[in-house]
């Protein structure tokens, strides 16, 4: 494996999966191919030595893995955990709108996007559409990835708002609307639940609800004078994912269970039945123990001796904004993978979960870094701290170096993405 491979699969990978719907049944996609079963919550789990298994939930999540040993009372779990989602803009409801001869979308912004990178770029529409079924409390869900230039968000002429490039605050309900097309007579009530209808060949009559999303049509790049860089949108927080998943297919089931866990919603707080801030987690990990026939005591000794990496994306020090930086933790692109700190626990690194961690650096040959905030600037959070409130593992939280985070394009290093498969390879031998 070399650099430049695993970073076009990154590419490949992230390019199909247009929101955490797509992510999610891709990675399904790829476990499958590598002999993983899956297995359904209403069932009863049976589980033995050797066993490579996933689950997902509610469409958006999932969590795989592998069975190196009958004993994880005296081994543990050892586990990487990242994101499927990504910030942008959520279609609403009703979202026909018409303005003059303008047909536009109604939407809201999903995390903390940053909204001008949006605009002027071909966009299209990616997400779930439920359909009606004979069962009520089951409803059929089909996923729907437009596959062509749809949208886009026009600018301001600058000659309208001479002070754009001094700093403009846009108004999500009324400046960032995408344009679908030019009314006409011909325009039905609602050309968007006909386009979907069109799109999955059913009646516009068995479309009850949808969960649809914008995203970019530009894929990804490798650039750079050397091909030092991947350029793509929703890095934050797919590399992780993708990374942690290729590494979790990679590896033999190693010495005890391995597992890779992908969550959704943590751009907006992680408060879902699909999200970090749920059972979900300790539930997967206590079934894998019931399922090798271990009780709850046994349960709990396994997650003692357990290590979890909080794997989401981390900040490179900026060319241009330089000061933006702490004065002496300061990450660079192709530096290796990142440990973030914070006084506040916004990390859950602390000096023996981020020394664990180094030492798979030492193992695997890769360099390491550290990220602080400046003590003046509030930084974000992640996964980590919302899974330790639920189950009391040691943690660390990491992340490989970027630029140009939360917007619609991002930037990491090549060389980054195989530093930290390397890593994770480490972890689940």
């Amino acid at each position: 494996m070399d650099a430049v491979k695993i970073s076009k699969e990154l590419i490949e990978f992230i390019d199909n999966s247009p929101c955490s719907y797509f992510a999610v049944r891709n990675m399904a996609g790829l476990l499958e191919k590598f002999g993983f079963k899956k297995l359904e919550c209403k069932d009863n789990w049976e589980l033995k030595k050797g066993d490579k298994c996933y689950i997902t939930n509610n469409d958006s999540s999932i969590i795989a893995f592998t069975i190196g040993s009958n004993d994880v009372e005296k081994t543990g779990f050892k586990i990487v955990g990242s994101h499927s989602d990504s910030p942008g803009f959520r279609i609403k409801n009703n979202a026909q709108m018409k303005f003059e001869n303008n047909l536009k979308l109604n939407t809201e912004v999903y995390g903390g996007a940053i909204l001008s990178t949006w605009f002027d770029r071909p966009l299209s529409i990616a997400g779930r559409v439920v359909l009606k079924s004979d069962n009520l409390l089951n409803p059929k869900i089909e996923l729907v990835k437009i596959d062509r230039d749809l949208l886009i968000i026009p600018s301001l002429a600058i000659h309208m708002n001479r002070d754009i490039n001094k700093g403009f605050e846009f108004n999500p309900q009324t400046h960032t609307l995408p344009l679908m097309g030019l009314a006409n007579e011909e325009i039905k009530e609602d050309m968007l639940v006909d386009l979907l209808a069109k799109e999955l060949s059913v009646s516009t009559d068995d479309i009850t609800d949808y969960d649809l999303y914008l995203y970019d049509r530009n894929g990804g790049k490798i650039l750079g004078l050397n091909n030092e860089f991947v350029s793509v949108g929703r890095l934050d927080n797919l590399a992780m994912a993708y990374i942690s998943l290729k590494a979790l297919m990679d590896t033999d089931s190693g010495s005890g269970v391995n597992v890779m866990v992908c969550t959704d919603n943590e751009e907006v707080g992680s408060s879902s039945r699909q999200g970090a801030d749920s059972p979900m987690v300790e539930n997967t990990l206590e079934r894998i123990a019931i399922g090798l026939g271990k009780n709850r005591e046994e349960f709990f000794r396994a997650i003692d001796l357990s290590y979890i990496i909080s794997a989401d994306m981390a900040h490179a020090v900026h060319l241009n904004f330089g000061e933006k930086a702490d004065p002496t933790n300061r990450p660079l692109l192709g530096g290796g993978p990142v440990i973030k700190y914070a006084a506040n626990k916004a990390y859950t690194s602390d000096a023996v979960s981020a020394s664990i961690f180094k030492g798979l650096c030492d193992r695997a040959e890769v360099p390491c870094q550290s990220f602080y905030n400046r003590s003046d600037m509030r930084g974000g959070s992640t996964i980590g701290p919302i899974t330790q409130n639920h189950i009391n593992i040691k943690s660390v939280d990491i992340g490989n170096p970027m630029l140009s985070m939360h917007s619609v394009r991002e930037l990491c290093a090549v060389d980054d993405n195989l530093y930290l498969y390397k890593v994770f390879l480490e972890l689940y031998k």
